[in-house]
């Protein structure tokens, strides 16, 4: 069976389902897929009820129905089709659409999962609206919400930009008016609402040297170097979205020259960038990559149904609890951030990693790792262990690392899996960025595990 007969029966089979149950991930991706299948089941005029899970796991397995319902399992499922078997699930009753490793099982659940097939840049959001469009080609409106999916969930980063079907996708947005593409801009994120001199230091890939981290440097470049106001006429402040086609590579040149001096490669200077011209200027919800942190920042404070109602078009109630959660949301990250720094790592060979037991939730711990790395030693993987409030014989691991880093060999996923597995515990994700779970009886020497197999991939 192939990629594409699998979309087809899986669209069969949810036109022809009497209730949905959708059971979904809390990130950007999950979110949106939720979002996706959410309208396309109703539109198919199908009753549906949504469930939000942090993971698939034997906690959050009481929170999957009982009933006759079809239960599309989505950005989770295909690692752990064991717990539907234990669940006692029948094969008719579950679809699982997902873009993680599959697990072999006795029942052969149904499911559409483009890894299989190759496409490692293909997010569950992604594949989520390939299956919507096959039940109605009207549903290519829901495409900019595939976007937001690819691109939250880090498709678009090795590339810099959606390739493959994610990128047939964003044609797709294209053609139905709700998606713009900007080629061969400045890769940086926050294009949208972030002042000039802070989106050109926060950005981080490629790290500038001089500008990365440095706000007062940055604002030089932009003022004094390319001669580029940072404010508008009535004092306020210019985004990137803001500026002229000329002035745009007056500031991409000015940092290609730095790399070029400092002998690093200037392909990671550019990237495509995803606008929604239906959504307002400077608000979070005008780009792909900033509209996926708000979902992130709704997913994380536990309130995903918010965010999914964004994504079904609410600017109201919906769209100011958001905004509110993403606040929130950045000021215990940069918190976090902070106190990652001032305590320090411990560095191995080819890890660095700390325990920050229960100072911070656990679900924004990946988060502020990966923003951490940018300041700390960017040759080594980073891992942030933590304790999770609702287990305490649990140890959550989250580790990130970079592009270089992958292109050199490392991959996180593999290394969690194989490090956790050893100790009965369970991991995933990818190999930018990954998790994992394991009992607190197998923390200790756990950090010297991972560290092993990183040096085993890079040797």
């Amino acid at each position: 069976m192939g990629f594409n007969q699998e979309i087809s029966e899986a669209a069969e089979v949810i036109k022809d389902a009497e209730k949905v149950t959708i059971i979904s991930h809390i990130d950007a991706d999950g979110i949106t897929s939720e979002a996706i299948m959410r309208q396309a089941v109703s539109r198919c005029g199908i009753q549906i009820n949504s469930v939000f899970v942090r993971q698939l796991e034997p906690m959050t397995m009481k929170y999957v129905p009982d009933d006759d319902s079809l239960k599309i399992f989505i950005d989770l499922g295909a690692g752990q089709q064991n717990l539907l078997e234990e669940r006692g699930l029948l094969e008719k009753e579950v679809l699982i659409i997902d873009h993680h490793i599959t697990q072999d099982t006795n029942t052969p659940y149904m499911q559409v999962n483009g890894l299989k097939y190759g496409y490692e840049k293909l997010s569950a959001a992604g594949t989520g609206y390939l299956v919507a469009k096959e039940t109605d080609d009207y549903n290519t409106d829901l495409a900019k919400l595939a976007v937001i999916g690819n691109v939250g969930d880090m498709m678009a980063r090795e590339h810099r930009g959606l390739i493959g079907p994610a990128r047939e996708i964003v044609d797709d947005g294209v053609l139905c008016g709700n998606v713009e593409v900007v080629k061969d801009d400045l890769n940086c994120y926050g294009i949208s609402t972030r002042p000039l001199h802070l989106c050109l230091s926060f950005s981080d890939d490629p790290f500038v040297s001089g500008i990365t981290n440095n706000p007062q440097n940055a604002q030089k470049l932009i003022e004094r170097d390319a001669g580029i106001d940072l404010r508008k006429r009535n004092g306020k402040w210019r985004v990137w979205e803001d500026l002229s086609s000329e002035e745009r590579r007056a500031i991409i040149g000015r940092l290609a020259l730095r790399l070029y001096d400092a002998g690093e490669p200037v392909e990671r200077l550019k990237a495509e960038h995803y606008i929604f011209p239906d959504e307002k200027k400077y608000t979070p919800l005008r780009n792909a990559s900033e509209f996926a942190t708000m979902l992130n920042a709704c997913g994380r404070w536990v309130k995903p149904k918010t965010g999914s109602s964004v994504c079904c078009g609410d600017r109201g109630d919906a769209y100011r609890e958001a905004e509110n959660m993403l606040r929130h949301h950045r000021s215990v990250i940069r918190e976090m951030m902070e106190y990652i720094l001032d305590t320090g790592v411990e560095e191995l060979s080819h890890l660095q990693y700390l325990h920050i037991g229960d100072r911070f939730p656990d679900t924004i711990v990946g988060i502020g790792a990966g923003m951490a790395l940018s300041k700390l030693n960017w040759k080594l993987p980073i891992m942030i262990l933590c304790y999770l409030p609702d287990d305490p014989e649990l140890v959550k691991i989250s580790m990130r690392t970079n592009e270089r880093m992958v292109s050199a060999g490392v991959d996180l996923q593999a290394a969690l899996l194989e490090a956790s597995e050893k100790v009965g515990g369970a991991g995933g994700g990818h190999k930018i960025a990954a998790g994992a779970y394991i009992s607190r009886s197998a923390e200790e020497g756990f950090a010297e595990s991972v560290n092993r197999i990183l040096k085993e991939q890079s040797s």
